[in-house]
């Protein structure tokens, strides 16, 4: 009889990525963060969320189902969240100063997917920042570097175009 109640309440939750990425997975915090930061201008593009799930993959590793988990784990802690507080919290107790700059370093990225920044995201970005205790000047080296990258990029691709 317990096993027929054990199986049943673990068919209800087999298609549950919590079980996966619970909410105080670092790396959900982190997917939360990029998630609000691209909604931030009311639309999250193909790109960005192409972008978001390249730097994932890159900093984690994760197999294919996997990496679909956390990003729904972080889209939906993203969604449930009343600030940034509770995901910079975590941050902070678990990445070093200067990973805490990168992690902007990759905001700025998903921002920059899309070819656009608006003043929403920069504000994001700004609170965030603030509250992950990265000085003024090391977030806008890195939405300097970011950007001045990005429009190498497009350079590479313009100058291609013309040859």
């Amino acid at each position: 009889m317990l096993d027929r109640i054990q199986t049943f309440f673990q068919s209800l939750t087999s298609g549950d990525t919590s079980r996966d990425f619970p909410p105080d997975d670092l790396r959900v915090a982190i997917a939360a963060l990029c998630f609000q930061v691209m909604e931030a201008d009311g639309t999250v593009s193909k790109v960005e969320r192409e972008r978001l799930r390249e730097l994932l993959q890159e900093h984690y590793d994760l197999s294919s189902g996997k990496l679909d988990a956390l990003m729904d784990a972080g889209q939906e802690a993203g969604k449930e969240a009343v600030d940034y507080y509770r995901f910079t919290t975590d941050i902070r107790r678990h990445l070093n100063e200067q990973e805490r700059v990168e992690l902007i370093g990759i905001l700025w990225d998903i921002v920059y997917a899309d070819g656009e920044r608006n003043e929403m995201e920069d504000n994001v970005i700004w609170r965030i920042a603030e509250l992950l205790g990265v000085s003024v000047r090391d977030r806008v080296l890195q939405r300097q570097q970011v950007a001045s990258h990005k429009h190498l990029e497009g350079h590479d691709e313009a100058d291609a175009d013309a040859i």
